[in-house]
Parts: structure tokens; C-alpha cells; sequence
């Protein structure tokens, strides 16, 4: 089993990466991101580099996950996810900033 804890001001969230990995599939994240190859959109190891030190990466990411929206990555839009509720989209984006470890 491979544990992420996260920084202080993500609130010391410590992440499961077996939870994290089965909230991904059973959102369908893993029909559009890999752990470490891009689909059709970014890798989560892409995003964990691309938003690496940002201090407001987890609160971007999660308005992304439940909104969704289009251009960061390209043209291709991120669909929003409304129904995923806030604890998992939490647990997601902490795993994926920490470089989605335990494929």
C-alpha cells in the first residue's frame, strides 16, 4: 500500500493511493488520463509536473475536476463532474499533484 501525505496547507491530507486510483476509475478519470502517458488528456504525472510548487494548485484542480473547462492542456475539453462529491475529488486531486505514485 502506498500512503501520500500532503503538504500543511492541504490541510495534511494523507491519501491512499489504492482510494485514489479506484475514485479515478469509478469517475471514469481513466478514460481520458493514465497515470504516466497522455490520452486524450494529460497524464496525472503531466499535471503533478506542470503544477509542481504552485500554491493554489489543489484548489485550481479541484474547480477543474468538478467544473470542468478547456485550454490549458489544448483544445480539448475537461468535462465537468458535478456529481462527484467534494471528498473524492479531494483525494484525486491530492494523489495526482503528488505524481499519482502506486500505478
Amino acid at each position: 500500500m502506498v500512503v501520500v501525505a500532503i503538504d500543511a496547507k492541504a490541510a495534511e491530507q494523507v491519501v491512499s493511493a489504492a482510494d485514489a486510483m479506484a475514485i479515478a476509475r469509478s469517475n471514469a478519470c481513466m478514460g481520458c488520463h493514465a497515470v504516466d502517458r497522455k490520452l486524450v488528456g494529460p497524464s496525472f504525472q503531466q499535471v503533478a509536473e506542470k503544477y509542481k510548487g504552485q500554491p493554489q494548485a489543489s484548489v485550481q484542480l479541484e474547480k477543474k475536476v468538478k467544473n470542468g473547462g478547456a485550454g490549458v492542456w489544448g483544445s480539448i475539453p475537461m468535462p465537468s463532474h458535478p456529481r462527484m462529491n467534494d471528498a473524492d475529488i479531494k483525494t484525486v486531486v491530492a494523489w495526482v499533484l503528488a505524481g499519482a505514485p502506486g500505478k
